[in-house]
């Protein structure tokens, strides 16, 4: 259900690689959550980096859209670099194991096929 790899990079450099991936594929970074900041901000001791990016391809999400209106719900795709225990990790619930658990309808799976395999090259890419 998860696709993760542990980076030997920064967790900064990281998470700039991964931004710098996600444009090298066709798609685009819709909006960066910090929540490492933004949990210490509401004072929780959180020790651990966690930035998590939206990531989409407008042609591929209007494909599942017109597909199952539904799945606006699980758009747009997730990629997280995080930290854990010092390791930066970069990883991201498998599009098409999602989108065939919330779908039963068969032309979404080449979609989520196609979508799947370009998340992983960009977190194989900013490794």
């Amino acid at each position: 259900m998860f696709y993760q790899l542990d980076s030997d990079k920064s967790f900064e450099q990281a998470v700039s690689d991964l931004e710098a991936a996600v444009k090298n594929h066709g798609f685009g970074v819709l909006h960066i959550h910090d929540l490492g900041s933004t949990l210490r901000s509401k004072g929780q001791a959180f020790q651990e980096e966690c930035k998590v990016l939206e990531v989409c391809q407008p042609a591929q999400a209007a494909r599942a859209l017109k597909i199952d209106m539904r799945l606006n719900m699980a758009l747009p795709c997730r990629i997280s670099v995080y930290t854990e225990n010092g390791q930066t990790k970069i990883g991201m619930v498998s599009p098409g194991k999602m989108l065939g658990m919330l779908s039963q309808d068969t032309e979404l799976a080449p979609v989520a096929s196609e979508v799947e395999q370009k998340t992983i090259e960009m977190i194989n890419e900013a490794k």
